[in-house]
């Protein structure tokens, strides 16, 4: 099939300027990690660990000094460098990601990184395009290598629970902190593919779910009539900002990194609007530390360029701030950082099991490395704790 991957089988913008200069800054940023950087002649840098093989050192260090982040990942996708275990040689990386470039030269970051395209914004047209790039790629796809309940986000793993058993303590957890129960009315702000609003409904809760994937609507509402519960559920094809009505109970897991930093104030907004006197919200949200969000909100890296268009992770006082400002108060908390660790593990156990399966949907070598790569560059940052996720649980201050 046709896709973005294509991009990285095109031979790397050649500037051999730019490529001596990432070769300088690789060796002094590796010289001092727990990895072992390997090259064909034999050579060898870093202190010692995780195997990353270069395999065609040029390629690697003209998209480096092309792109950065954005050619790293993509020297990945296009065989220019390997690892045995890309989990544990991109670990170390990610624990030092805040020094991996020396601090006098972090004022060179405008001239090295990407710049988000002004198509990328999350106007009501533009989420709708981002939205459909990652999430309308195939149903299929995503049944590959995810549990039963079709969860994308976070686990909540306690000793001896599967994937499955650990997806539904996640959204127990999230819909407890809204404080749903029977007769509750509820509005989902991203539906995902039913899980969470079927799992309300068993409650005896009413449920409003939006999302703005076609090829999520579709199957949620399949998933949800299978269930027995389209007369509690019902999931509507539209943009947050379009939520109208009052709701006992707001939730929404792991959506709030796809609303992008101009419309915040909108989000929180729109759940202090929606919400009864009384209310709750149940947000569940991936975070990274505030100094990188704000020495990075300008730039377009490779997740951003490949995976999830228009997005932006927040930090806790971003969070914090947000919420306050829109009047509501955050009551509870809770972090998962390590059991996302641990679900993207599983995640990327399923999907390489699935090879066979993902190539007869039509995807070439190309993608399946760039899936592989996605997943394990978030598990390398949630094993650092470079990444969190939390759930947090909130209420009007009025």
């Amino acid at each position: 099939m046709t896709t973005t991957t294509e991009t990285a089988l095109s031979a790397p913008p050649r500037s051999p300027f730019r490529a001596w200069v990432a070769r300088r800054l690789f060796r002094y940023a590796v010289k001092d990690l727990p990895v072992t950087v390997s090259f064909p002649d034999g050579s060898r840098i870093g202190r010692g660990g995780p195997l990353m093989r270069v395999v065609r050192p040029s390629a690697f260090f003209h998209r480096l000094g092309a792109q950065a982040n954005i050619g790293f990942g993509e020297a990945y996708m296009a065989g220019d460098w390997t690892s045995p275990d890309p989990v544990a040689a991109l670990t170390p990386f990610a624990a030092r990601m805040a020094t991996l470039v020396p601090r006098p030269l972090q004022v060179l970051r405008g001239w090295v990184d990407a710049h988000r395209p002004a198509t990328e914004l999350n106007t009501p047209d533009g989420a709708r395009e981002n939205i459909h790039r990652h999430y309308d790629l195939s149903n299929d796809l995503f049944e590959a290598f995810l549990d039963e309940s079709m969860s994308y986000s976070s686990a909540w793993f306690e000793p001896g629970d599967d994937l499955h058993t650990a997806q539904l303590r996640k959204i127990d957890g999230i819909l407890d902190l809204a404080g749903v129960t029977s007769g509750s009315r509820v509005l989902e702000i991203g539906t995902g593919w039913g899980a969470l609003a079927i799992r309300a409904a068993q409650r005896g809760a009413t449920v409003t779910s939006l999302t703005i994937s076609v090829e999520q609507q579709r199957l949620a509402r399949k998933r949800v009539a299978a269930a027995g519960m389209t007369d509690r559920v019902t999931v509507n094809l539209q943009d947050y900002r379009e939520a109208a009505g009052t709701y006992d109970a707001v939730v929404s897991v792991e959506m709030i990194e796809a609303v992008g930093e101009e419309f915040w104030p909108t989000y929180f907004a729109t759940l202090a609007r929606v919400l009864a006197p009384g209310g709750r919200v149940g947000l569940q949200a991936i975070t990274m530390p505030h100094d990188r969000l704000l020495a990075t909100r300008r730039s377009h890296n490779w997740i951003q360029k490949y995976i999830f268009p228009g997005g932006l992770l927040l930090s806790v006082p971003v969070i914090e701030d947000q919420a306050t400002r829109a009047g509501l108060r955050i009551e509870d908390r809770r972090s998962l950082g390590p059991q996302y660790a641990q679900t993207l593990a599983q995640w990327r156990t399923r999907f390489l099991a699935a090879r066979d399966r993902v190539a007869a949907f039509g995807f070439d070598e190309v993608f399946e490395r760039l899936w592989e790569y996605y997943l394990a560059y978030s598990e390398a940052g949630f094993r650092s704790r470079y990444l969190d996720v939390w759930q947090f649980g909130l209420r009007s201050s009025g």
